[in-house]
């Protein structure tokens, strides 16, 4: 048996057992306590996927105060790819938290920040010369890349594309697609943004080339090529659905962009850091972005984000023009460098291949008697099913609703997604043992014939 399919060895955290164990139904009582008092303190505003109160976390298991153990696949939402409290992110957090926690960046320089730009200059995609900045979120490094093309371009218009996923502050509540809950009652939003189609192949039925040419006839019709500063893309969409876009579309994007001077920024806050069985998603579809946004799996949980690009784009700014108090703070960036030699030296997107393998078959092997599955896609351990109703194809939400309500009571984490509410996603962690990840995957199976 190998580490991985062992059921016992510590997984990229502390040493908990790494299986299903329900002690009491979902929520417990100490969990329960936990929901009444977030309900007393906590804005209405902040929901929650499951209603947990998780003391510890490693491997693909999430432990909660009333003793239960919960497969996890959703990572923090593809946050703690290298697992919950990896060994080597715990112990280069610890030292740099004895050494300081903060002189901010912009006030007092110190080396780790250096260290980190000089990591994702080299990891990210391009041989070409690069440079970056660094921020707390996924929302910041879009804003800053925004920031960036325009200061670079002297234009203004921004392209985002259907069923995109930014963020929520105002400029990326703009840039995002779904209205419900991410802008409902939320604006008027930042000007100058605009949308295309993205490339939906089950629900849209084109190639790439002639999904490309649909979009970029709505950019050249609706906005116009000289007042474009840049397109703004997830190579793989995340909270729209897993759309994995045609073969052909993303290069066809970035050949129409690098000849009329637009910026190509390529948003891989969820698909970056071997997610999808390579480091970065734009490495699979054969496209350099001249900007990549990262966050999420970049530390091992601790809050960091990036703007990584080509350094005559990146220093298109003033000096002083980009930055902020904690962006690139010490120990996340200390947790950033020891994440990252994880995900080489361990191999990650090779596991994350893996993983992906067992996710497809197994959702595969469902599909053939039950046809509410009606699309299966991803790549690596980003895996995403779309539920549907088999008589019209339209989605059916309220089945993947009941699909995760009765996997969490079974013991096992996952996360909707889309724009239609009817896709769950698999983001499991990439040191997941097999038999855990084999037994959440016969759990949907089996709560899939009552609902």
């Amino acid at each position: 048996m190998s580490q991985l399919d062992s059921p016992t060895v510590p997984l990229g955290g502390p040493t908990l057992p790494q299986e299903r164990r329900l002690v009491t139904p979902i929520p417990g009582p100490r969990s329960q306590e936990l929901m009444a008092r977030k309900a007393a303190a906590v804005s209405a505003g902040v929901g929650h996927t499951a209603p947990l109160s998780i003391v510890a976390a490693g491997g693909g298991i999430l432990l909660d105060a009333d003793g239960n153990s919960i497969v996890d696949l959703g990572s923090g939402i593809a946050v703690t790819s290298v697992g919950n409290a990896h060994p080597a992110v715990v112990a280069a957090v610890q030292e740099q938290v004895a050494q300081f926690t903060h002189t901010c960046f912009m006030v007092a320089p110190y080396e780790p920040y250096v260290a980190v730009a000089e990591a994702l200059n080299r990891i990210t995609p391009g041989e070409h010369d690069k440079k970056t900045a660094l921020f707390n979120s996924g929302a910041e490094a879009v804003e800053n890349a925004v920031k960036i093309a325009r200061k670079h371009t002297g234009r203004q218009a921004v392209v985002a594309f259907d069923h995109g996923y930014h963020g929520r502050t105002n400029l990326t509540m703009a840039l995002t697609a779904k209205h419900m809950p991410y802008k409902a009652g939320f604006g008027p939003f930042a000007p100058e943004i605009y949308r295309a189609p993205m490339s939906y192949p089950y629900r849209d039925g084109l190639d790439g080339a002639a999904a490309a040419k649909r979009a970029i006839g709505v950019i050249e019709k609706h906005v116009g090529v000289t007042d474009v500063a840049a397109i703004i893309i997830e190579p793989i969409q995340g909270e729209g659905g897993f759309i994995v876009p045609a073969d052909g579309f993303l290069p066809a994007l970035q050949e129409w962009a690098n000849a009329n001077g637009v910026v190509l920024i390529a948003d891989e806050i969820q698909t970056g850091f071997a997610r999808t069985g390579a480091m970065f998603a734009s490495d699979l579809f054969g496209i350099v972005p001249d900007l990549i946004t990262t966050a999420k799996g970049i530390a091992g949980g601790l809050p960091l984000a990036a703007v990584t690009g080509r350094a005559e784009i990146m220093d298109a700014s003033h000096t002083g023009g980009l930055g902020g108090t904690y962006g690139g703070n010490p120990v996340a960036c200390a947790a950033a460098l020891a994440a990252i030699e994880v995900y080489e030296t361990e191999d990650l997107s090779a596991r994350a291949r893996h993983i992906g393998e067992v996710l497809e078959g197994r959702l595969r092997e469902i599909q053939a008697s039950d046809p509410r599955l009606g699309d299966i896609r991803g790549r690596g351990a980003m895996m995403a099913v779309e539920f549907i109703d088999p008589a019209t194809g339209d989605p059916d939400a309220a089945l993947t609703s009941r699909v995760v309500r009765a996997a969490l009571d079974e013991g096992v984490l996952m996360l909707t997604c889309g724009t239609y509410g009817n896709v769950i996603r698999f983001l499991p962690p990439l040191v997941i043992g097999d038999d855990l990840l084999d037994d959440a995957l016969d759990v949907l199976a089996h709560v899939l014939t009552s609902s």
